[in-house]
């Protein structure tokens, strides 16, 4: 069974920076994309960034510039590092992963951005 476990997440005040992690297991072949999507209540859940097992990122563009994806393969392990935060990143950030055209979430983790 594919499970994504994440952590990092918290309360951050504006400007600053956190860096999430999300570790898969039970897998037995690299994920073909790993990524985070962030949703806030009343709203969709939407991609933040992603990345493949070749290092191709993609980002929203109200993130580009200010966060960075990064995955360690051996590992199945994707990092979200989250610099210049604004308030209206607020949001409960999922970890995504994809294998063989399955999509797999983590359970969430709350990043909190506030004075």
């Amino acid at each position: 069974q594919v499970q994504l476990v994440e952590s990092g997440g918290g309360l951050v005040q504006p400007g600053g920076s956190v860096r999430l992690s999300c570790a898969a297991s039970g897998v037995f072949y690299e994920l073909d994309s790993m990524g985070w999507y962030r949703q806030t209540p009343g709203k969709q859940r939407d991609l933040v960034a992603s990345i493949t097992s070749g290092g191709s990122t993609n980002y929203a563009d109200s993130v580009t510039d200010r966060f960075t994806i990064s995955r360690d393969n051996a590992k199945n392990t994707v990092y979200l590092q989250m610099n210049s935060l604004k308030t209206e990143d607020t949001a409960v950030y999922y970890c995504n992963g994809i294998l063989f055209g399955v999509h797999y979430w983590g359970q969430g983790t709350q990043v909190t951005v506030s004075s």
